[in-house]
């Protein structure tokens, strides 16, 4: 039989996990590590574009406590000086979610260190695997502080463009469970709008493609987001009033990607189409 038991050592908000076998009294231990802590450790692997292991590896974390490291990993960008632009949503295709074996949609914050410039260049340095999506994004011309529906959206929101996300995983090999992701932002790493156009701009069945240096990579569909690209809105306004966010006028959102993402490298120049919002285009350095 083994026995399992917890010491928490409170000077460092730890706990001391002892693995003791009565046998052989073998005793074998682990540091259980706080929200804290594991906020810190994502915060400096996307900082200084290193990889860690994934969290689930050794911690066993709810939906709710990944949200809570997510959280605790944006507040230090914040005492770093950046600023919270707006909000992304995460596996609203079926694509995307066969692509990264997860089962449900998420939600991560975008701050004003990850807007990239349509037409200017980004720096492959910044990242440790990063992987490139176009996208559908909205401008928020009303604060949103509760769940809204797809009639209210006109109230809320004032722009639809064409957007490119790259996500970075700052995990191992780009691989994790769903509470990992959520903790390390969804992945959230980088974002480039092209021209804004009127919220009245009918989005549904719009075709959407992805090329690097001027080969199709990928193409899919607007309606791929969750059948409805503007049921993000109305997705994102429920998830952050659940927990206790609220989207900020002059603040953007991300849709969620309609095709799968694909990796790029150093000379690349990455370019994505959606009809009717137009092109977006950045170079990698």
């Amino acid at each position: 039989m083994i026995i399992i038991t917890f010491i928490r050592l409170y000077k460092f908000n730890w706990k001391k996990c002892l693995i003791i076998n009565p046998l052989n009294k073998t005793v074998f231990h682990y540091m259980i590590q706080s929200q804290n802590d594991l906020a810190r450790i994502l915060d400096e692997a996307a900082h200084t574009a290193k990889e860690v292991e994934q969290i689930s590896k050794l911690h066993q974390i709810s939906i709710d406590e990944a949200y809570s490291i997510q959280a605790a990993s944006i507040d230090r960008r914040l005492k770093r000086g950046e600023k919270i632009t707006g909000f992304k949503l995460g596996f609203t295709s079926k694509a995307k979610m066969e692509q990264m074996g997860v089962h449900d949609i998420i939600w991560g914050r975008l701050t004003d260190s990850m807007n990239y410039t349509d037409g200017g260049i980004l720096h492959r340095s910044k990242f440790i695997h990063p992987r490139v999506e176009p996208e559908i994004a909205f401008s928020i011309k009303k604060r949103i502080d509760k769940p809204i529906s797809i009639s209210k959206i006109i109230d809320y929101a004032d722009g639809v463009a064409g957007a490119l996300e790259v996500i970075d995983s700052r995990y191992k090999n780009f691989k994790f469970s769903l509470e990992d992701v959520i903790a390390d932002n969804c992945s959230s790493s980088g974002y480039v709008i092209g021209p804004w156009m009127d919220i009245s701009t009918a989005i549904g069945n719009l075709n959407i493609s992805l090329l690097i240096n001027d080969k199709e990579v990928q193409s899919g569909n607007s309606n791929a987001i969750l059948g409805n690209p503007l049921e993000s809105l109305v997705e994102i306004s429920r998830m952050t009033q659940k927990y206790g966010f609220v989207i900020e006028t002059g603040q953007v959102v991300l849709a969620g990607a309609a095709t799968p993402a694909v990796y790029f490298d150093i000379g690349d120049r990455i370019e994505g189409h959606v009809e009717k919002l137009g092109s977006i285009m950045i170079k990698v350095v």
